[in-house]
């Protein structure tokens, strides 16, 4: 007999708690593989494809795409075989080496029928972006032509998850509350809703936390404002409200209302992850900028000698974001400061051995800061390669949480989007970021004379706690320098 185990979204580690839905990789009845790719996730971080741990038939899908799940929540159910035999081999799934960018979340599985000594074969917890790891002991392998036959194709099972009301209310609708996500208990919990009297928009009538969110948004406005299908108003005598207006266009990316022009864009995602973090950044960070203008004339004929070199010595060619990158990471030896952070518990500044540079990059997604690790150690060519290899992954929304944390300085070039100057908003909890500005001709007093030379603006915003105006002004004008005088850094390589 088959035994049909529930997969859960694993823990994305980070301290991500939940993560929308962008494609299904798999249908209803599908055969899959240990370890094959079943649906791709966006967390606030990145994407990710999630691996099952089961090989079996996929008997049921939760969640439709563009919807929220939180960690813990089923995510399908596969029937697997079950039964030990005595031939059966020891297995062992390869878990991928990494820099420990994804969380490990046990997949946990609840039997569907069987006994439990029954052995299924598995390969172990969920490791996100890496595939699985932990091999289980004496497992018989799945034969999907085997489980296809003894399950029927595309017979969905979806089991449900009975979470009883802690006070009952004399009026509300007896039976089990059709909610999955543990975040939509504890909002209700929080503004007193009695989650039986909401009717769920999701599959099967499952409550979502945009039901949540509209009913308390009724509620707030009181008999103004329509209240959510089948949730029923709490005080006796008041007059029936009028139906709920019907949203149309409905998605992941926003909704907009009928008869009005106003859209509405959930905050969620790299977009929701971005916002909460320049919120902490304004509200914690006293930040401070200061800029210059610089002659780049000779960076740019600096960085064409470099790429017109032909033959052997040939490398790469070099960008002018990877020599600001190189001469960032020279300042900040001479200026540690601007490499730190905060401790607001402990009341202490910081000072961060290793450079650990992000830099600004503009996707489809969003804004993301992919970081280049160990930069203090890189050559400029080293630099640069990195910051290809990031930037395409960015674009392809294949950066793992690893490559997007832990950054100690930024680097925010904004030139590109043809601006002069900016004050940037630091990365929390970083202690300062680079802004640099296009590259354009004009006017300037070159050795005593008018010319016509290739200027830049550079700004810097740095945290007023790790350090004072005159320690920012003296950054700032070394990268100036290095700019103006690309020879300076030979004193550093």
């Amino acid at each position: 007999m088959p035994q049909v185990l529930e997969f859960k979204l694993p823990d994305l580690g980070e301290g991500l708690t939940e993560a929308e839905i962008v494609r299904w990789l798999v249908e209803v009845g599908d055969v899959v593989a240990i370890d094959q790719p079943v649906v791709e996730v966006e967390t606030a971080k990145a994407m990710v494809e999630v691996p099952c741990p089961y090989g079996g038939v996929v008997t049921a899908r939760f969640g439709d795409e563009g919807s929220e799940l939180p960690v813990g929540a089923p995510l399908l159910t596969v029937a697997v075989s079950v039964g030990a035999d005595a031939g059966a081999s020891e297995e062992g799934a390869g878990a991928a080496s990494g820099s420990g960018s994804g969380g490990a979340g046990a997949a946990s599985g609840s039997a569907g029928a069987g006994s439990g000594s029954d052995e299924v074969e598995s390969s172990g917890n969920v490791l996100v972006g890496y595939g699985t790891g932990a091999p289980v002991a004496r497992r018989r392998r799945v034969r999907p032509t085997a489980v296809a036959a003894a399950v029927p194709a595309r017979v969905p099972v979806v089991p449900v998850v009975p979470v009883a009301a802690p006070d009952p209310v004399p009026d509300a609708v007896p039976g089990p509350v059709a909610v999955v996500s543990p975040l939509v208990r504890k909002l209700a919990r929080q503004h007193d809703l009695d989650l039986r009297k909401l009717s769920g928009s999701g599959r099967d009538g499952l409550i979502l936390r945009a039901d949540v969110e509209s009913a308390i948004r009724a509620l707030a406005e009181g008999t103004s404002a329509p209240l959510p299908a089948g949730f029923a108003a709490p005080a006796a005598g008041v007059a029936p409200e009028p139906e709920a207006v019907p949203v149309s266009g409905a998605s992941s990316a926003g909704r907009t209302v009928e008869g009005s022009a106003a859209q509405r864009i959930p905050l969620r995602g790299v977009r929701g992850a971005v916002a909460d973090k320049l919120s902490r950044s304004r509200r914690e960070i006293p930040d401070a900028t200061c800029w210059v203008d610089a002659d780049a004339t000779e960076l740019m004929a600096a960085r064409a000698a470099m790429n017109s070199v032909a033959g052997p010595a040939a490398g790469p060619k070099v960008s002018v974001l990877a020599l600001l990158a190189r001469i960032c990471t020279a300042a900040l030896a001479r200026f540690p400061e601007l490499n730190s952070t905060v401790d607001l518990e402990a009341r202490e500044i910081v000072r961060l051995p290793e450079v650990h540079l992000g830099f600004a990059a503009q996707t489809e997604r969003g804004l993301v800061v992919p970081v280049v690790r160990g930069a203090q150690a890189r050559n400029a060519e080293s630099i640069g390669a990195e910051i290809a290899r990031l930037t395409e992954a960015a674009r392809a929304g294949r950066l793992t949480p690893a490559e997007l944390t832990g950054g100690t300085f930024t680097l925010n070039n904004y030139g590109v989007f043809g601006v002069d100057g900016s004050t940037p908003i630091i990365n929390h909890p970083e202690a300062a970021m680079l802004g640099v500005g296009r590259i354009v001709p004009k006017p300037w007093v070159h050795q005593g004379e008018l010319a016509v030379r290739q200027v830049v603006q550079l700004s810097l915003t740095f945290d007023h706690r790790v350090c004072d105006g005159g320690t920012a002004g003296g950054f700032l004008r070394y990268i100036a320098d290095c700019v103006e005088q690309p020879a300076v850094l030979l004193r550093t390589l």
